[in-house]
């Protein structure tokens, strides 16, 4: 279901992620999310770095965060990472044949916050073009590529019909990520984690990583930031059936920075969800968590290491996302 060597994938082996619709200012959810794996043979010693524990932002609070391993590590440590994310060191220095690492986290959620629809993309664009003697932004690493996300001219291409000299910066980027929900079919075989965003663009399919990952570079090859947001979305069941335990699975989208102008109190960014087409300024709804930001996936994979031993391995991710 999710397939690397050390690292378990924030994408679903699921249909294309839909939404659950409500009417209510707040929303209160709990998250699962447990990944096993087993070796064969054991492994005699490991390092692990999770991000698992969802961030607190203006759109959501984080209540509570229970992290639970097995077996027990011999050293823990938890600190913040250079974009603000909350990572958990761990140190297995004794054999095992397998491994769990099981995060549970209730977090309140808030609508998205407003935003200006008037700002022309090419003055945000100029903003992080070099001057001497200007400002830094640290926006401005967003702007350049990364491994899973490149700068390439087939993505320039495929972004410059949305964004027409003149139009609007958010009007732009929300046409890019209409394009791409409906012009890319959501087939979770078809990619794995390591397909670069260039493959998934050529064959217009993928799951919400390369989604996101393809918007991403589109936006990088235009000179505008865009990051990656790792999280959760509250999903619901066909009628009728009740929740499955375990049946969802991690999300992604895009975060886009709009620049503070003359007489702006201060700049912010905004999420895009490609593979459900929706956006708002802090997330895309009420029904989504926050995890992580970073420039690409391999920078906030929710679980990797470095492992001695385990010639061959299986992993299981399992993850709940339910009203609380």
């Amino acid at each position: 279901m999710h397939c690397q060597m050390k690292s378990a994938r924030a994408t679903s082996a699921t249909p294309r992620p839909q939404r659950v619709r409500f009417n209510t200012s707040t929303m209160k959810l709990q998250i699962e999310h447990i990944t096993r794996y087993r070796y064969t043979p054991g492994v005699d010693t490991a390092l692990h770095m999770a991000y698992l524990q969802p961030e607190h932002s203006a759109t959501q609070s984080l209540l509570s965060h229970v992290l639970q391993v097995f077996p027990a590590p011999t050293q823990t440590h938890h600190s913040t990472d250079v974009y603000g994310n909350t990572r958990t060191y761990l140190a297995l220095a004794e054999p095992h044949a397998q491994l769990q690492v099981s995060a549970t986290s209730v977090v309140q959620t808030s609508p998205p916050g407003l935003v200006d629809n008037t700002r022309a993309w090419e003055p945000a664009r100029e903003h992080f073009q070099f001057r001497a003697g200007s400002r830094y932004d640290p926006a401005t690493e967003f702007v350049f590529a990364s491994p899973f996300a490149p700068r390439h001219a087939d993505f320039l291409d495929y972004a410059l019909p949305s964004f027409a000299p003149g139009t609007a910066l958010l009007p732009a980027v929300h046409d890019l990520m209409c394009r791409i929900h409906n012009e890319f079919e959501y087939a979770p075989l078809s990619t794995e984690v390591d397909t670069p965003a260039l493959q998934a663009l050529e064959q217009r399919m993928g799951v919400c990583q390369d989604f996101a990952h393809i918007m991403i570079a589109c936006l990088r090859s235009l000179g505008l930031p865009a990051r990656y947001v790792s999280g959760y979305l509250l999903t619901e069941p066909p009628p009728g059936q009740p929740r499955l335990l375990g049946a969802d699975a991690s999300h992604a989208w895009v975060s886009v920075f709009v620049p503070a102008e003359s007489g702006d109190t201060a700049s912010y960014w905004v999420d895009f969800d490609p593979t459900n087409n929706r956006w708002g300024r802090g997330s895309p709804g009420v029904d989504y968590v926050r995890l992580a930001s970073g420039r690409d996936y391999g920078d906030i994979s929710p679980l990797r290491g470095v492992i001695y031993g385990g010639a061959q391995h299986t992993l299981d991710v399992e993850v709940t996302v339910s009203p609380f």
